[in-house]
């Protein structure tokens, strides 16, 4: 279960009109914060951020599933079924095995190391999946994000602009 806050700055980036991936960003944060501060363990940065990806489509962030080839048949199974548990509104009447399996996970999780979220295996994490994209995705991602900078620093100086022209 997610933290309010976390809801909150994910629902906070959607107004703002972010990115889904933007949005799911809070909790996959929330989900570090907790390893690192020992409420639970990961097996892997990879683990840490499939557990926050998996709340988010849960909170009912709009993402899509994974595609064919970046993930396999269970992973795209699972994130049908969590965007699927996100449009329930009522519990369903076996609330108690639910609890007992959530309990089970959590214990488990509690036994491994905190060492997924350290700055050297999410770095690690990181350039992996870099490192699979090809120069000319990083590329047009690097693009994307200085024509949205460039955008936003433009609209930023002209509001300064009209607020100067106007006394």
């Amino acid at each position: 279960m997610p933290e309010k806050k976390t809801v909150e700055r994910a629902s906070k980036a959607k107004r703002e009109g972010k990115s889904a991936s933007t949005q799911a960003g809070a909790f996959v944060k929330e989900q570090i914060d907790h390893i690192r501060e020992g409420k639970h363990g990961a097996k892997s940065a990879k683990q840490a951020i499939a557990i926050g990806l998996s709340e988010a489509r849960r909170s009912g962030v709009k993402m899509k599933p994974p595609k064919k080839g970046a993930a396999s048949e269970a992973t795209r199974k699972k994130a049908a079924q969590d965007t699927k548990a996100s449009h329930r509104t009522k519990k369903s009447p076996s609330t108690e095995s639910k609890a007992k399996r959530s309990a089970v996970s959590t214990r488990v999780l509690k036994r491994e190391s905190t060492k997924a979220a350290s700055h050297k295996s999410l770095s690690r994490q990181t350039h992996a999946v870099a490192s699979r994209r090809s120069a000319a995705d990083r590329s047009a991602a690097a693009k994307k994000g200085w024509a949205t900078r460039r955008r936003n620093a433009a609209a930023k100086s002209k509001g300064s602009h009209a607020r100067h022209a106007s006394r």
